[in-house]
């Protein structure tokens, strides 16, 4: 890649699952650009996601409400050491952006589609929301139910 070509770049970013306890935390004390998305997420929340990721416990990370917005912040937080260390720019040098389940959100807030902190708000509501009691129950019978019917609007 040759950054200031326009389009030479492609970024996808990972879905649920990726998560583990201590990640970012040595980016983010090596770059003060990934410290700021962490700062940030933690406001935006009103809570200490950033102790949750670092220090764990993992079954706390786990949780779906923690998971979806930690992996959003340290997905930007990457982006914005490659803006700050290296000059790249999504806008300039990336033809795409995309992500796998989860990762679709990271590619909306690297794209400036929404603010990091308006995302990790709507990530933490979609946690909560895909993660509640039940969810995979309910989720799980509306599929069936929809299959069934011949799909969407049949």
């Amino acid at each position: 890649m040759i950054l200031g070509t326009p389009m030479t770049a492609a970024f996808t970013f990972p879905g649920q699952g990726s998560q583990a306890v201590g990640m970012g935390r040595a980016l983010a004390e090596a770059f003060p650009a990934a410290r700021a998305v962490f700062d940030e997420v933690d406001a935006a929340l009103g809570e200490e996601l950033t102790a949750v990721i670092w220090e764990g416990p993992a079954e706390t990370l786990q949780l779906t409400e923690n998971a979806q917005p930690a992996l959003m912040a340290i997905s930007i937080a990457t982006l914005r050491v490659l803006e700050t260390e290296v000059g790249f720019s999504v806008g300039r040098d990336a033809a795409f952006v995309a992500g796998h389940s989860l990762g679709e959100y990271s590619a909306l807030a690297a794209a400036e589609s929404l603010t990091v902190s308006d995302m990790a708000r709507l990530l933490r509501i979609r946690g909560l929301a895909e993660g509640g009691p039940g969810w995979r129950r309910r989720h799980g019978r509306a599929a069936g139910a929809r299959l069934q019917d011949g799909g969407p609007g049949r």
